[in-house]
């Protein structure tokens, strides 16, 4: 029980040893592409079809409320990757404020979390790779698209989590330029769908603006639908800039670039969403794309556009991988963070030559290898969700309580109206999980049961956390 209660020396790089230290590379604008890759990808692509279908015209405002819970979480995330510059972000502030029970419990779900979406999108990736090369290779790619299609293993899943995981071990400075430029390859994509559909706006397309309500409520077919229904699955849009607090050890200057990345990625994120999403629903009528999987690329078609929907697929199979990117790098930072206290085997935390974690990386490939190569996961995807909405929880509850219990410590950014956006951080995400199907919080449930028995089982030898 010793172990439940104790908490993390606060960190100090000078405390780590040599082969457990990883190198501080990074700057600002690295760490904005990291945030911004990580979040406009395949929730940009695909959910505001998902989101229209519940939502109506009044997804736009979905994305206002999501897109605000987030941001609130962001800002707690920057005032404690600022205290407590230092890899593992959630895992580790939960460590040093309230326990090592927390922290593990953190761990736990942002390992699920990471998994399933580096997993699942590199399975969308390979949904959009696998047409391209059997049109250009002119045989049939079904067989190797994983038991979803019909196939055994899918192998263009597995084959962009290791050129990911490649690119990572060549060094985290070099992998972050990389996903930088790919990042603008991205974010012009979007700018030229706005270009192109934004003079075929008509008014009457917001009209009513919202069919089903704000509340959630079921409909005639069993479905719940309104605003705050479609801002629960929209959610998943939304994060990612977590990846970006992750990093905090490797940061050049984590006193000013911490802050400026993630609050920056934000709020550039929700501008692209809001127009994007405005550029499309006054371009087509909603019911016209609502539930489809391409719904961007969907809205070109419909609008005799089909060159730039080709370019606009050709686009997300070049950028997408910046997501991938995003979440292994912040899944095996996590991996590192809970070797390096001794809740994982140590021997995970050490460091190459380059200041890489070699061993978590590779560890981490294996894993999201195996879940997108066999496992279908559509109907599990959901429990992604659950993991971040607990995580940003936790980091607001640790931010209010250094606030409460420390408040005369140095602080290099503070989250502005902290006693209002901590609680608004917190109750919304809760409510958000609230509204997640019933069958993933149960999935979530049993994963969190066997994370303890794991943890029981682990910690029957104890060493003390390092800094």
């Amino acid at each position: 029980m010793n172990n439940w209660r104790q908490r993390k020396p606060w960190p100090a790089a000078d405390n780590v040893p040599t082969e457990h230290r990883l190198t501080a590379t990074l700057s600002w604008p690295h760490l904005m592409a990291l945030g911004v890759g990580a979040i406009v990808g395949t929730g940009i692509l695909t959910l505001i079809g998902v989101g229209a279908a519940k939502a109506g015209p009044g997804v736009i405002l979905a994305f206002v409320i999501a897109g605000a819970i987030c941001a609130c979480a962001a800002l707690a995330y920057a005032e404690m990757a600022t205290l407590m510059p230092a890899a593992g972000g959630a895992y580790t502030y939960a460590y040093i404020v309230i326990g090592e029970w927390a922290a593990w419990l953190v761990g736990w779900s942002l390992i699920l979390e990471y998994s399933l979406v580096v997993s699942a999108v590199a399975v969308g990736w390979s949904g959009y790779a696998a047409p391209l090369l059997q049109e250009g290779l002119g045989v049939a790619m079904q067989w190797m698209q994983g038991p979803e299609l019909g196939g055994l293993i899918n192998l263009p899943a597995i084959f962009i989590i290791l050129v990911v995981t490649a690119l990572l071990l060549v060094g985290t400075k070099e992998s972050a330029s990389v996903n930088a430029m790919l990042v603008v390859v991205k974010l012009t994509a979007l700018l030229v769908f706005i270009a192109v559909v934004l003079p075929l706006f008509q008014a009457e397309h917001f009209q009513p603006f919202l069919p089903f309500g704000f509340i959630k409520t079921p409909g005639a077919d069993g479905v719940e639908r309104g605003v705050m229904a479609a801002a629960a699955i929209i959610f998943f849009a939304f994060y990612g800039f977590d990846a970006i607090a992750t990093a905090a050890e490797e940061t050049r200057n984590p006193d000013r670039d911490l802050a400026l990345g993630i609050v920056g990625s934000m709020l550039i994120c929700v501008a692209i969403y809001v127009v994007v999403a405005v550029a499309a629903l006054g371009a087509l009528d909603y019911q016209r794309f609502a539930d489809s999987p391409e719904p961007l690329a969907l809205i070109l078609r419909e609008l005799g556009k089909p060159t730039a929907a080709r370019w606009l697929a050709a686009s997300a199979v070049i950028a997408l991988p910046t997501v991938v990117l995003a979440f292994f790098y912040g899944q095996s930072r996590i991996f590192f963070a809970m070797a390096r206290d001794g809740l994982l085997p140590r021997g995970l935390a050490k460091v190459s030559p380059r200041g890489t974690p070699v061993r978590t990386s590779v560890f981490t490939a294996v894993i999201v290898s195996i879940i997108a190569g066999v496992f279908p996961l559509a109907d599990i995807a959901a429990l992604a969700n659950a993991g971040t909405l607990l995580a940003f929880c936790v980091v607001a509850v640790c931010m209010l309580l250094l606030r409460h219990q420390q408040p005369e410590m140095p602080r290099k950014f503070s989250a502005p109206f902290v006693w209002i956006t901590g609680p608004v951080a917190i109750l919304g995400c809760l409510y958000l999980f609230i509204s997640l199907p019933s069958t993933t919080q149960l999935y979530f449930l049993i994963w969190n049961l066997i994370g303890f028995a794991v943890y029981g089982v682990y910690r029957l030898r104890q060493p003390a956390p390092q800094g």
